[in-house]
């Protein structure tokens, strides 16, 4: 707690990131590196997304993308791990959507959520609905999300819509993030460093930050460092 403390001293509150983006990876190898099943760690990441909500509400952020289930996840992953993680999101969901509401933070999605179990589905619209009128932070889960289906499912739309010609300002408005702004700040865990088909349009001039640390060991000190690092980089968005 007091190295946390000192973290959050040097943390300037007037230069916030509005929108941070997490791509959450490690719970797999964090379970493996205990001799666990890797349902396991993702129980255990679940508990390190609700420490971060909590740390990135205290602390000012508008914006928390997690990116909890991409395309890619629901396709090549074993079926009881998929099934392991429809429980653990639904459970989340059920037990802390209260929370959310009481601290004031506004549930939203991105992803194609119809493909989701039903039961998930229903999950998800009434935790939207609870905290609809939220207005401190905004979580966006990102569930079965992959970034080329999201731009050809933007341009499909434009096309049904009739529009020939078209601008970034448009086709922003029409991809599944179209009511969020741009992440200031990309954070991944675990070590790897590549960007694994996660928002490629609206990270254009994020700020990027590897970490080595797993997702179950990201706690509010890690999130700290990485906003501590951010405000130390000099934005220049392709000007000198």
């Amino acid at each position: 707690m007091v190295i946390e403390k000192e973290l959050f001293d040097k943390i300037d509150p007037g230069r916030l990131p509005q929108h941070i983006a997490i791509i959450m990876d490690g719970n797999g190898r964090w379970a493996k590196k205990r001799s666990l099943p890797r349902a396991f760690g993702h129980k255990a990441g679940a508990k390190t997304v609700k420490e971060i909500i909590k740390a990135a509400n205290n602390i000012g952020i508008k914006y928390l993308s997690l990116y909890a289930l991409s395309t890619e996840n629901w396709l090549m992953r074993p079926v009881f791990e998929v099934k392991a993680l429809m429980g653990i999101l639904h459970d989340y969901l059920v037990k802390q959507i209260s929370e959310l509401k009481e601290n004031e933070v506004k549930l939203v999605t991105t992803g194609d959520i119809s493909a989701l179990p039903e039961k998930i589905q229903e999950v998800i619209k009434r935790s939207k609905k609870h905290t609809a009128d939220c207005k401190k932070m905004v979580l966006n889960l990102c569930l079965n999300y992959g970034s080329r289906q999201e731009i050809i499912s933007a341009f499909n739309k434009m096309s049904e819509d009739g529009i020939s010609k078209i601008d970034e300002k448009t086709l922003s408005k029409y991809l599944y993030t179209g009511n969020l702004p741009d992440p200031d700040l990309i954070i991944r865990t675990s070590g790897e460093q590549r960007i694994s088909n996660f928002l490629l349009w609206q990270i254009a001039y994020s700020e990027i930050y590897f970490t080595k640390v797993l997702w179950p060991d990201f706690n509010t000190g890690e999130l700290y460092k990485a906003i501590i690092d951010y405000q130390s980089r000099e934005r220049r968005f392709g000007g000198i």
